[in-house]
Parts: structure tokens; sequence; C-alpha cells
């Protein structure tokens, strides 16, 4: 049975409430801790968190049979950690187990020091969370935020609304590389497969990757000739076309090859289906990528961008250029966050085929389910339509969002407001959000596949809130200890 904290206290061990921290350390560790630290010690917040936690236990376990698994909280911790420090699950594992207060806030003393987690545990529990969860949590964390930041309960929220690219882990997506990646992986599974059953084909697999390979580098390295000779040019693109050819006709050869040794494999065993069925997927990639690359090289087609895939692994990843000096594109996926006057981050949304106007209504109406008293936002350029700023306007006490091209005298006279002006300097402060996002964590996602990525964002949100309330309590902690020292040297 899993349980959400172990109550009883072992000898040597210290209660997370006795707990002591550097309250001067800069440390993003001791900020984050001590933010833990808080929620555990506030008795209704602490019931709230653990009534969310037990939803990550899957339903179809029986929680009175099976092995002991790893408690919730401790999953909490490390999942917040390893987000908030921005670290791989290498990382994590070391700190885990050799980290004195990380193991006290993970209920370890003394006696305990034999104890050691193992790598792949903690990667199967932190996996446990899921992005509805993490949200669930991050609006608990905001309110106990907003109590410890001094917020009145008169007082509105007001926000900043702005987007940033997560980054996927990818390499450039370029169509002859994705074909040598299909063929690689179709021939590596399909290996696997013949070795399981005990099937004698595919025994030369990696010498058939590497004359695939060979063919993929001989394509890549020629390119187009500058002469002004025409004689010389098209015999340059001759040899291009004739190296494109020699590559995707063995990529078609093996295709058909891994096609016989499929047909010729009988099972009703699901897992040898499933395993069949992923090459197939495989297959698949291969034979779209040769009909792009015979349209572009050999017929001289230009390919349209809806027809183009940038990864075979996490197929969620997009080609999003946002115009960036020094940044042409990125690979990966939008994010839109939403973060108030106290620097708490209250929702966030991950874009998929979306830009920023398309969300600029849906994502302030989630806002408001979430905190009801949030009555003003900020935006860029980016978010505005006509139809948005209408809508917005119902919504929202207040609607910062500046109008593209030119403005009529009514709008020019709105923007020249200097309540306009006042609120549209203070927006830039989400970008100090984004860029601590991205320190912690949120400039590439290592996690696979588009839930992967939805809660390793999830995560960071809500890493990033309760490393706030630390800081809010040092910073507290540091003025209380000045405040003393400076009585105590009037006394003296």
């Amino acid at each position: 049975m899993r349980k959400i904290i172990e109550l009883q206290m072992k000898i040597g061990e210290t209660a997370i409430a006795n707990i002591k921290f550097d309250h001067r350390s800069r440390d993003e560790i001791t900020k984050l801790l001590l933010g833990l630290q808080a929620i555990y010690c506030n008795p209704e917040v602490c019931k709230q968190v653990f009534d969310v936690l037990i939803e990550i236990i899957p339903s179809d376990i029986d929680p009175k049979n099976g092995r002991e698994g790893m408690d919730l909280w401790k999953i909490f911790v490390l999942g917040t950690l390893r987000l908030n420090c921005n670290w791989d699950y290498d990382k994590l594992h070391e700190i885990a187990n050799n980290h004195d207060r990380l193991r006290q806030m993970l209920g370890h003393g003394k006696m305990d020091d034999d104890y050691e987690y193992a790598l792949q545990t903690i990667r199967d529990n932190i996996a446990l969370f899921t992005p509805e969860v993490l949200d669930k949590i991050n609006q608990i964390v905001v309110k106990h935020g907003h109590e410890v930041a001094g917020k009145k309960k008169e007082e509105k929220l007001t926000g900043s609304c702005d987007s940033f690219v997560t980054k996927t882990d990818v390499h450039y997506p370029t169509d002859i590389n994705l074909l040598f990646d299909a063929i690689r992986k179709m021939i590596t599974l399909v290996m696997g497969l013949c070795g399981y059953m005990d099937i004698s084909d595919w025994r030369q697999g990696e010498h058939h990757i590497r004359k695939a390979k060979k063919l993929y580098r001989k394509a890549q390295q020629l390119k187009r000739s500058s002469s002004k000779d025409k004689v010389k040019k098209a015999e340059r693109e001759q040899l291009i076309i004739d190296a494109h050819n020699e590559y995707i006709d063995l990529a078609q050869s093996y295709i058909d090859r891994v096609r016989e040794t499929l047909l010729s494999v009988q099972t009703t065993n699901i897992i040898l289906r499933l395993r069949i069925e992923n090459v197939n997927t495989f297959i698949g990639h291969a034979e779209r990528q040769i009909d792009q690359i015979r349209r572009r090289v050999v017929n001289g087609e230009s390919i349209p961008h809806h027809e183009k895939v940038f990864s075979l692994f996490e197929e969620h990843t997009e080609w999003i250029s946002k115009g960036k000096a020094g940044v042409p594109v990125e690979l990966g996926l939008r994010v839109c966050i939403v973060k108030d006057q106290y620097d708490f981050i209250l929702h966030h949304h991950v874009m998929q085929n979306e830009t920023d106007d398309k969300i600029a209504v849906s994502i302030m109406k989630e806002t408001q389910s979430r905190f009801a008293d949030f009555r003003a936002c900020s935006f860029d350029k980016g978010f505005h339509s006509p139809d948005n700023q209408k809508e917005l306007a119902i919504i929202l006490d207040q609607v910062v969002l500046p109008r593209k091209g030119r403005l009529s005298a009514i709008n020019k006279e709105i923007e020249d407001s200097e309540e306009f002006k006042k609120a549209r300097r203070k927006h830039s402060a989400v970008e100090s959000s984004i860029s601590a996002l991205n320190n912690h964590g949120l400039d590439q996602c290592p996690d696979h596949a588009i839930h992967g990525f939805k809660r390793y964002v999830a995560l960071a949100v809500v890493a990033r809130n309760i490393q706030i309330i630390g800081h809010m309590l040092q910073e507290k902690e540091v003025k209380s200890l000045h405040r003393a020292k400076k009585k105590k040297q009037k006394a003296a």
C-alpha cells in the first residue's frame, strides 16, 4: 500500500517542521525546500495537497495488495526539485542519496544513511504525475502563496500574459536525416523481433544501417554549385539527384525486405503484434520521407509546410519562427503563462498548432475559473484581434492589449492614457517569469511524447511557485534577523 508520508518517526529523524536552513543562502535548493516546508507545516494546505497527490496512484491498482511504493510526499519533493534545479535524473539520483537537508525533507534520519534510492524508481514515480493533478496542486500553492505575500481579501488579482517556446529534445530536421532515422529504427526493431522469435533474417542489420548512413552522408555533403558556368551547375545538379536516388532506392529495398519479414511472422501474441505495429509505424515514416525527397530533389517541388514532420520521435514538435534576433527558428511548442502582481504563475497553457491571438480569450476564462478575483491583464500585440478586444473587455475590468496597425482617434486616446501606459510598462515583468522558467527547466523538455511535455511544463510551474514562497519566507526571516540585530546594538 502506497503511503502519503511515513507518520511514525524513526530514531535520529528530524521532523520536517524542525529542519533548519541558512536563510541567507541564495541557492535554489534552499528556497524550494523552505517553500515545501511551509506547505507541509500548514495543516490546511498540507491536507489539500495530500488529497490531490492521492490521485496520481493508478486507479487499476489494489491499494491493499502489492509491494509498498514510494511515499507520495517523496515523489512530490523529488519531482519539484528536478525541475526547479533543471537537473536530469542522474543528478537528481545523486543528490537524493547524498544531500543531508533534502534527505531530512524526504523523512530520513541518521539511521537511514544506508538507504539509497534507485534511479529507475525515481524516474517511474515522478512519471506518475499528470498535468491535471499538477494544475490542482498549483492552485493550492498559489492561494497559499498569496497568504504568505500578505494579499488582502478584497484585493483584485492583476496579471500579465505572454508566450514563449519550450524546445523539444530533437535534432535539426531535414528530409534525408528523417529518412535515416526511420530506416535505423525500422531495422533495429525488426532485428529485435527476429531475435525474439529465433528467425535468421536481419543478422546483418547493423551492416545495413551503416550502408544507409554512408549514402545519407553522401547526399548530405553534396552542395549545389555556385559556378556561373551552366554546364558545371547542371553536372552538379545531376550528381545531387543521383546521390538522392541511390539513397532512396536503398531505403525502399529495405522497406520491401522488412515487409516480407513481417508477412512471415504469424502470431496471436498481443505483445508481438504491438511490436509489429511499431515497425509498421516507422515504415510509414520512411515511405513519407522517400516521397518528399523524390518530389523536392528530383521533381523540383516545394513541400507545403503542413505536410512536413519535424521529428519522428517527438511528433508534437513544431517549427516556430517568432522573429527574434539571432533565433531564426525554434523547434518545440509554445507555452503561454499568466503571471500575477506577486510573481506567481496563475495558469499556463501548452499551445499545439495555436497562436497567441487564438488562445487569448480561452486562457483568461480558464484563469478566472481558478481565481475568481482575477480582473485585469496586460498582453502584447500578438494577442490582438478585433474579436479578442471585445470579448476580453466583457471578461476583465481592465484590458491592456495594444492594437496592431494604424490607430483610430478613439483607440489612440485609450493607448495614450496614463492608466494604459502605466499598465503597459508593468507588462515587461512577465519576461522575468519567463526567464526564470527557462533557467529552471523550461528551456528544453527532455521528457518524451506530448503527455511527458505537458507534465514537464506543469511541474516546472508548480516548482517555480513553491520557490517563490520560499524566497518570500527567506526575505522575511532576513529582515527579522536584521531588526533583532539592530535592536541588540541599540540596547548595548
